[in-house]
């Protein structure tokens, strides 16, 4: 019989007292100020853990969107050195979506702007800067995105946040005698909840909802009440189900969310726990007992950890009076789901997940996909956009992967030829892909297209992803974004710039048609400042050849402006590192 670990128990020689669920403040409207910033915090007796954040040393704040409104954000990177933020689940253009080419220089402020085309959904943002993104993650820039719309306006929900609508971000992490964050070993211990040890919470006597985050770096949850009551699922990764699934248990992979409504009518004065059943907790997960290579030999720091394996406390609930106008049931419909048919697909692609060498001692990594390990400069897919397509992820591995697609969300259409359970049947950009199981799902790919900057895929376990198991894709069609060439043919032409995208040169060529011309040549970055001054003269009529060299800048978008007079062209250009 597997033992609970209370987390009340004496870890690294300290006694844990509980302490009050940590909820993020919000943000809304149309204009949001992040500023990404190291600080410090008091998780432990003794020495203070050194943490990060945005707007403050730990976590970030929950950011309300509305569907269908533009939103400006700027993101100011205080921590000393690069990074970047992806706005997880998101459907926006490459440029806005923050991934490893969006590069945050320290001491510089990124811009991305955008009109929020999702449907009411739960998503969250955090760093996606290659072989930085778990320590970023872990060390606490993580936070919440809360999407709003008509539809989800219209029903009868908990939406008071704080009060019936609460946001968990459930982690586990590994600490050293000092009381410092370990990135990359199997030593995660610390069950945490909002970043918080030991975490307890008062909740009303009536439905509440509860926005639950798998934030941990590699560690699957299988979630139940310490009472094994029922509670309702009522949205996945991206968006709301047509109506509500009632379970008691929810296996949840790193990076999915999933929304959730727990009755506590009848619970006034009462305590329960959150927990994870580990103990049962499907093969190949990170989390279980024994997991170990094919020579049956299981990684250092494994097996000792005492979470793997057996249950334990993730949230302690008490529960308290009603709130004034409560939502006592449980709505019986929720919204339209309309998943998408298998025959509308115009396009099979498969992945294969496997080890370089498949007898390694390690579940850390790295892991590839079909054989390649990532590379900045590597194009691995290119879709058309409007294209309907099925990706046939098949995982030859030991270990389970969460699977995430930026851009789209996605229908699973089955696991090992069986339909998914009913739970994974809605719109999803997470999905677990345990050991020797192929998983196919269908994605749309429409409104963002850009030749040069691609989305990502990836393992969603940080140390997998940091170690090489992404890959990135591109959408062609018809470009978004800035004009790509207001040109007067009879003034002046600006060629293509070559090669783009390019690392650390370019060669940018123009023709003028009439002598005596003053022309400028300016290199701008994606948030529209000026990065340089190439030309700025009169010049005699003819070709002319002009390199730019980026070797001093961060990789990601940049564009030229070339312009005669009153008239103007812009480009964009892409430099990878």
């Amino acid at each position: 019989m597997k033992n609970l670990i209370y987390i009340t128990s004496v870890i690294f020689g300290f006694l844990y007292a509980q302490n009050e669920l940590f909820i993020p403040e919000t943000m809304s409207g149309n204009e949001f100020n992040l500023s990404l910033q190291n600080g410090t915090t008091q998780l432990f007796d003794g020495d203070a853990t050194e943490t990060m954040g945005a707007n403050g040393g730990n976590l970030g704040p929950t950011l309300i969107f509305e569907q269908g409104e533009f939103v400006n954000i700027n993101v100011a990177n205080n921590i000393g050195e690069e990074t970047t933020i992806h706005w997880h689940g998101m459907h926006i253009s490459p440029e806005n979506d923050g991934g490893p080419h969006s590069v945050i220089m320290p001491g510089e402020t990124w811009n991305p702007n955008f009109t929020v085309m999702d449907k009411a959904c739960t998503m969250w943002y955090h760093p996606h800067l290659h072989e930085k993104t778990n320590e970023h993650v872990t060390k606490g820039i993580t936070g919440f995105i809360i999407i709003r719309d008509d539809e989800e306006a219209a029903l009868d929900l908990p939406r008071t946040y704080g009060v019936d609508d609460f946001p968990l971000n459930l982690q586990t992490k590994q600490f050293d005698a000092s009381n410092q964050i370990v990135i990359g070993e199997h030593g995660d211990n610390v069950p945490m909840v909002n970043s918080t040890i030991d975490a307890f919470v008062e909740f009303p006597a009536q439905v509440v909802r509860l926005r639950v985050l798998n934030g941990s770096s590699m560690r699957v949850f299988n979630l139940g009440f310490s009472n094994n009551s029922t509670f309702y699922q009522i949205g996945s990764d991206g968006g709301l189900f047509s109506e509500p699934i009632s379970m008691d248990r929810l296996l949840l992979a790193p990076a999915e969310r999933a929304e959730l409504l727990v009755d506590l009518g009848d619970m006034t004065g009462e305590s329960i726990e959150l927990k994870s059943y580990g103990s049962t907790l499907p093969q190949s997960a990170y989390g279980i007992t024994g997991l170990s290579t094919m020579q049956g030999v299981a990684p250092s720091g494994y097996n000792s950890n005492e979470l793997n394996g057996n249950d334990f406390i993730l949230l302690g609930i008490n529960v308290g009076a009603q709130t004034d106008n409560p939502i006592l049931t449980i709505p019986s419909l929720l919204v339209d789901v309309t998943p998408i048919d298998e025959s509308e697909a115009t396009l099979t692609r498969n992945l294969q997940i496997t080890a370089p060498n498949m007898m390694q001692n390690s579940i850390t990594g790295p892991f590839v996909f079909d054989g390649q390990s990532f590379d900045m400069n590597v194009i691995n897919q290119t879709v058309q956009l409007g294209d309907t397509e099925i990706w046939e992820i098949f995982n030859m591995s030991m270990v389970a992967h969460p699977f995430h697609i930026h851009d789209v969300q996605f229908y699973i259409l089955d696991r090992n030829g069986v339909i998914p359970p009913e739970n994974e049947r809605g719109r999803k950009d997470v999905v677990l892909v345990k050991n020797m199981e192929t998983v196919r799902f269908i994605a749309k790919f429409e409104d963002h297209a850009d030749d040069e900057v691609p989305y990502m895929y990836h393992c969603h376990m940080l140390q997998h992803e940091d170690e090489g198991l992404m890959g990135q894709f591109i959408v062609e069609g018809e470009s978004v974004g800035i004009d790509n060439s207001i040109t007067l043919p009879n003034d002046f032409v600006l060629f293509p710039a070559y090669p783009n995208p390019f690392n650390p040169t370019t060669t940018i060529r123009f023709k003028l048609v009439t002598s005596q011309q003053n022309a400028s040549l300016r290199i701008y970055d994606i948030s529209g400042r000026l990065v340089e001054t190439l030309l700025n003269e009169k010049l005699i009529a003819g070709e002319h050849e002009i390199k730019w060299n980026g070797g001093n800048n961060p990789s990601g978008v940049y564009f030229i402006s070339f312009e005669t007079g009153e008239f103007f062209s812009n480009q964009k250009i892409i430099l990878i590192k």
